[in-house]
């Protein structure tokens, strides 16, 4: 039960400190990342590895669509972006948030695929403490990176 101790549990179901914490151990399940953002030498240009169980169905000429950057959160966090351009008419953008236990990696094949049938851009991002993202799965700082992602995308 995401690896809580013997203590942790009699916590949890004794005396438990506060509803925030026993949500953020129970209902965030972060996996193991399945990609890695690599910064160039400006700072400013983010290039995208896709690690073995990240699955990608695609050859490179996709993943040259993909364009990844950090922003920061109001809580302080740096969190993983990834905008697909999977086509050039398209008249339209999906801010997409991914479910639980994935992260932008193993999301990247159904966001070209998913984009090429609708014929519309994908901008997606990880939470923290998913993927590239830095800070902890706390549901504060969930609706942080939501806001954070929507200005990314409406500034970019």
């Amino acid at each position: 039960m995401n690896n809580l101790s013997f203590s942790e549990l009699c916590c949890l179901f004794c005396c438990p400190p506060c509803p925030g914490k026993i949500a953020s151990k129970l209902a965030f399940l972060p996996p193991d990342p399945t990609y890695m953002l690599i910064c160039d030498d400006s700072g400013s240009c983010w290039t995208l590895h896709l690690l073995e169980r990240a699955d990608w169905q695609y050859s490179s000429r996709e993943k040259d669509a993909i364009e990844c950057f950090m922003t920061r959160t109001s809580k302080g966090n740096r969190i993983a972006c990834m905008f697909v351009r999977c086509s050039l008419n398209a008249k339209y953008t999906l801010l997409f948030s991914h479910g639980n236990a994935v992260d932008l990696g193993q999301m990247s094949s159904f966001y070209i695929g998913l984009g090429s049938r609708i014929n519309c851009n994908i901008f997606s991002y990880d939470y923290s403490g998913y993927g590239a993202s830095s800070g902890k799965p706390t549901e504060k700082n969930l609706y942080a990176d939501i806001d954070a992602a929507w200005v990314a995308l409406r500034t970019r």
